[in-house]
């Protein structure tokens, strides 16, 4: 383990007492990430520690900082002014300014106690375990089972019933009655082509597929009247 030395400066504080929110959480700042190292990591959580117990203790590397919880809040603000400023000092190296701040109170954790769980980042049901990418790991007892074929029908029971009866049963001239309430009471059913009457019989024999319909033939548009020309 390499000689470290950790000096404490005090800082001068313009905060007033009245103006400071209790916490029981600091953030040690400008950390260098090659300081993230277990032998220097240990020595100052040990030199953080003779503040009070220690609760929680998170180092970030990426973010250049570490996040302190103490159980006191007492505790928590004994640190902060003695180690604010603090000087770290490495052999063969230059001396390390770290800053501590006050931040947001964090609850405390207890791995004995029974509600440590609401803690934590909870996964999902199980229900909805398996939609997330990647799935969650599988329940202790699970086990792989036969999935079922396709279905093989692709409509209900019930609409295929409905569309058996929706079968030709009557031809009235252009109507074609599909499915007729009895009694007048009920649902009724046809299909009518409204391109053809019965006087369009003779032309619609005549009629080849991809030509204008003879039906729509005798439908031309009306002219209507220009709109008003700008004289020049």
């Amino acid at each position: 383990m390499p000689d470290i030395s950790i000096l404490t400066q005090r800082a001068n504080s313009f905060a007033s007492p009245k103006s400071i929110q209790p916490t029981n959480s600091l953030v040690i700042t400008q950390v260098p990430r090659t300081f993230f190292q277990p032998s220097i990591i240990n020595a100052l959580r040990d030199h953080f520690a003779t503040y009070g117990e220690i609760n929680q203790w998170v180092p970030i590397a990426s973010f250049s900082r570490i996040i302190l919880v103490y159980y006191s809040e007492e505790s928590a603000e004994l640190a902060k002014n003695a180690c604010d400023p603090l000087v770290l000092t490495l052999p063969h190296r230059i001396p390390t300014i770290l800053r501590v701040y006050r931040s947001e109170p964090n609850p405390i954790f207890s791995p004995s106690s029974p509600t440590a769980d609401e803690n934590l980042l909870r996964p999902p049901p199980i229900e909805k375990n398996f939609l997330i990418s990647p799935p969650g790991s599988p329940p202790i007892g699970w086990e792989q089972i036969r999935e079922e074929p396709p279905n093989a029908t692709p409509l209900a029971n019930d609409l295929i019933a409905a569309l058996h009866k929706l079968k030709l049963q009557e031809r009235r001239s252009s109507r074609e009655v599909l499915l007729e309430p009895e009694d007048g009471v009920g649902v009724g059913v046809y299909v009518e082509d409204c391109d053809m009457n019965d006087d369009d019989d003779a032309e619609g024999a005549d009629w080849e597929y991809g030509c204008p319909s003879p039906a729509r033939l005798r439908w031309k548009p009306v002219a209507t009247a220009m709109p008003p020309a700008r004289v020049r």
